[in-house]
């Protein structure tokens, strides 16, 4: 069976400081594994992948994981192609997984904080059960106990603004001091040796 290559030869290559023009490490992971995959229905051999694969694989995403920028930009065309095969699909597979790993990971925490709750609402002490539904209620999807505030936004003109300012400066001008309590003034000053 023939290979047939198509290659579109105008599309520039990015400057190494171009960050922007650089491809992410996913997205080349994912076109390396795509192009192995397509060698491999062309006659390509897979090899299994051995433990110094494993280590190269887990490497590049720990990596990814701790500089995504440097790592992309690390990883150019002519290093990922000393890479087996196996290595780069392996690679691409951790670094999908742990794209999602985040989402999927909080979801199931959802889930079980939800399971538990529910489990709580049978439990013997009423302290208990009342506290776990007050949670369940105040869960997003529920919506039953969620504290909402409602803020009225009154609109003025400055002209407004203004005579409510000098009615309230009228206002204090017109006020008159009150008389100081009786005898304060008339106390006598003792001194202590």
């Amino acid at each position: 069976m023939a290979l047939h290559l198509d290659i579109d030869d105008g599309i520039p290559v990015p400057d190494k400081d171009d960050l922007k023009g650089q491809a992410d490490l996913i997205q080349t992971a994912r076109a390396a594994a795509a192009a192995a995959n397509l060698l491999e229905q062309y006659g390509l051999e897979p090899k299994p992948a051995s433990d110094e694969d494993r280590h190269m694989a887990a490497a590049l995403a720990t990596q990814y994981a701790k500089d995504p920028m440097s790592t992309s930009a690390a990883a150019t065309p002519s290093r990922m192609s000393r890479q087996t095969p196996a290595a780069l699909k392996l690679t691409s597979d951790i670094l999908n997984r742990f794209g999602h790993a985040v989402v999927k990971d909080a979801v199931q925490v959802r889930h079980m904080v939800t399971n538990k709750l529910i489990e709580e609402t049978e439990n013997p002490d009423p302290r208990i059960r009342l506290r776990a539904m007050e949670l369940l209620g105040k869960i997003t999807d529920v919506g039953l106990f969620t504290d909402r505030s409602e803020v009225t936004v009154t609109h003025q003109t400055t002209d407004d603004i203004r005579e409510k300012l000098r009615e309230k400066l009228t206002a204090l001008k017109n006020v008159t001091p009150t008389d100081p309590e009786p005898g304060i003034e008339d106390a006598e000053i003792i001194e202590n040796d």
